[in-house]
């Protein structure tokens, strides 16, 4: 796999049946939103505005940006990790995802979020969630077997390395803050934001 977002239809993940059944899905939606329109049930306007909400509005661009100020201000970050929800609000950064708590990534710890029941995610923070992430077979494997699935993602830790498993629930979510890549000292916020990735922020990638 690669470190990045894996929806590139290689991953152990996204096989082909699941790329299939995805491209039904997206079918059946259309024909779905279609329907709606033509009995007068939806306004076109209502979808426009909510596909802008889940684009613009929500995504991982707002959680690089809480992980890029968590670089850069150490009492901001102190704050994230001692209350991420209060934190990430001081951004501007809220929605109906619960409390979020963020988890740091050291040279010797490695944290990777899971959710072994469903699929709970801090949606505002990261956007929709990867069709790997809802999958079984990294619900299951991901605590059985990290090290395992990390290397499957491209990942492979010194055995040195702690992994730490956190499964999120519709009360809590976790957020990984990600180790920042070296020699970065002279970018900016919106520099450092765009070297985060989304991957890095569940636990499945890491940066260089």
């Amino acid at each position: 796999m690669s470190s990045h977002d894996h929806d590139d239809g290689h991953s152990h993940y996204d096989s082909p049946l699941s790329r299939r059944r995805r491209s039904e899905m997206e079918l059946r939606a259309m024909a779905l939103e279609a329907a709606l329109v033509e009995k007068g049930l939806v306004a076109t306007d209502a979808i426009d505005e909510m596909v802008e909400y889940m684009e613009q509005r929500i995504g991982p661009h707002h959680g690089a940006r809480v992980v890029a100020r968590a670089w850069t201000d150490p009492e901001f970050k102190q704050r994230l990790l001692d209350d991420g929800t209060a934190a990430i609000a001081e951004l501007g950064i809220s929605g109906p995802e619960g409390n979020v708590r963020v988890v740091e990534n050291t040279a010797d710890v490695h944290n990777l979020v899971v959710c072994t029941l469903c699929s709970c995610y801090p949606w505002p923070l990261l956007g929709l969630p990867p069709i790997w992430y809802k999958s079984f077979a990294y619900r299951s494997r991901a605590v059985a077997e990290p090290r395992a699935v990390l290397k499957e993602f491209g990942v492979e830790l010194p055995a040195e390395v702690e992994i730490r498993v956190w499964d999120s629930s519709a009360e809590v979510r976790y957020l990984v803050l990600p180790q920042r890549p070296s020699n970065t000292d002279d970018l900016t916020d919106d520099e450092l934001a765009g070297l985060v990735t989304r991957d890095s922020m569940i636990g499945t990638g890491i940066l260089h």
